[in-house]
């Protein structure tokens, strides 16, 4: 591996790839790349996924719709969404430094159960009429810094259960299977909730995370790699996550193709305006379905043939290319005045995102030293967290000063225009490669 401005170094846990597995060969090239299935540890973690996936969604639909029952205002609904990102990114940046000085196990043991003890709650509350918009958002909050402690020791625990050459292949796993519970899941509690109702659907997600906690329980010991006694998990080792950060500039950029493209490019808060204005001929509730489904939907083929990407060597060329190209679909989308053509672009512009998270979190894992990855994966998940939120501000604004139409295009070509700034001005990106 090119190691200059990594920070990376040989590891022990690391399982040595099988040096027997033949070529693939044919259509199975095209395919998943499914080898990190083939250790059973990676196994477990993945196949809990699927199960929380989609019930992590059940919730997430739920909540909002109990907030706008009790209330009948999107206004609280939007405060409830602002109730969690906070929680979310304090213990994202703080669990990152924890998950860095125990171990990883453990503090997935620890979340996950958090996360299904409040799934308990959410469903007495519901089951027994409490109807209190605070109650909701307290647990809200409290979920989302579960979460926010668990979601960088489990994507930091991937490069110790395989090995580095297959990181593309288990994050490409991965977000498939995430990006297709937000496929289903939403579509399922649609279905759901007319039939069993709104506190069932919180104690699925329940029973669900049950599987997830037997899943990390079977999970090998993951203690800290780095020699040197008890680490703390303060101020001073998050910070130390932000210089760190600073010194490799690969992983700075990687972080920054993320909000460029996110910030500049993520159009979901004009698809109202647009539904209602552009493709209303169509059907404003058709056409709103498919804008908002179009781009998981695309995001899902691609993690279906990740195969025909997921063994590339230059990811920093991958992660560049991907981010040009969800710039150029997010223009076309823009541009666009037939529903249908619209709907492709932003199905191509989700399979550039997958391909694009498939390799900067290979990057955030590889050019990482173990003793720092959590607090990588905890800055990974406040940003993908708070990006598109930034975005919705953005072309909120821009879509009511210039149109929605030219607010899209525009955001796009930006995207396409600062990612080859970036990558030409600043070559560690684009020269690393494993």
């Amino acid at each position: 591996m090119d190691t200059s401005d990594s920070g990376t170094g040989t590891e022990s846990q690391t399982p040595a790839e099988d040096p027997g597995t033949p070529p693939r060969r044919g259509r199975r090239r095209w395919a998943m790349d499914t080898r990190p299935l083939r250790v059973p540890a990676y196994r477990r973690l993945w196949s809990s996924t699927i199960v929380t996936a989609v019930g992590s969604q059940l919730t997430a639909v739920a909540v909002p719709k109990q907030i706008y029952d009790i209330t009948g205002s999107s206004a609280w609904v939007g405060a409830a969404s602002l109730a969690g990102l906070l929680p979310l990114i304090v213990f994202a940046l703080w669990g990152g430094a924890v998950a860095d000085a125990m171990d990883r196990r453990k503090l997935l043991l620890i979340t996950n159960s958090g996360i299904a003890v409040t799934s308990v709650l959410f469903w007495l509350q519901a089951v027994t009429g409490l109807e209190s918009v605070t109650a909701l958002m307290v647990l809200l909050a409290v979920q989302q810094a579960f979460w926010g402690l668990n979601a960088p020791a489990r994507n930091a625990s991937i490069a110790r259960l395989v090995p580095q050459e297959q990181l593309a292949a288990a994050n490409a796993l991965g977000s498939t299977v995430m990006q297709t519970g937000q496929v289903v899941g939403p579509l399922l509690a649609g279905v759901l909730i007319p039939v069993i109702g709104l506190p069932e659907l919180y104690l699925i997600d329940a029973l669900a995370l049950c599987v997830t906690v037997w899943a990390v329980y079977r999970l090998p010991s993951l203690p800290p790699l780095a020699a040197g006694g008890t680490r703390r998990a303060g101020v001073r080792e998050i910070a130390a996550g932000f210089r760190y950060i600073a010194a490799h500039k690969v992983l700075l950029l990687s972080f920054l193709a993320d909000i460029v493209a996110m910030v500049l490019g993520m159009p979901r808060a004009l698809f109202p305006q647009l539904a209602s204005e552009t493709y209303a001929p169509y059907g404003e509730g058709l056409a709103l379905g498919l804008l908002f489904a179009a781009i998981p939907i695309g995001a899902v083929v691609g993690g279906l043939f990740s195969g025909t990407f997921s063994r590339a060597r230059r990811h920093g060329w991958m992660v560049i290319g991907a981010v040009v190209v969800w710039g150029a679909a997010i223009t076309g989308f823009g541009l666009s005045g037939s529903l249908g053509l619209a709907v492709a672009f932003l199905a191509l512009a989700g399979i550039a995102d997958m391909v694009s998270m498939v390799f900067r979190g290979a990057i955030l894992l590889s050019a990482a030293t173990d003793e720092m990855r959590g607090r990588m994966q905890g800055v990974f998940t406040v940003v993908v967290a708070g990006g598109p939120r930034l975005a919705d501000v953005l072309h909120g604004t821009a879509g009511s000063a210039f149109g929605a139409r030219t607010a899209v295009a525009g955001g796009g070509i930006l995207v396409v225009v600062v990612m080859l700034t970036l990558a030409l001005t600043v070559p560690a990106l684009r020269r690393y490669r494993v």
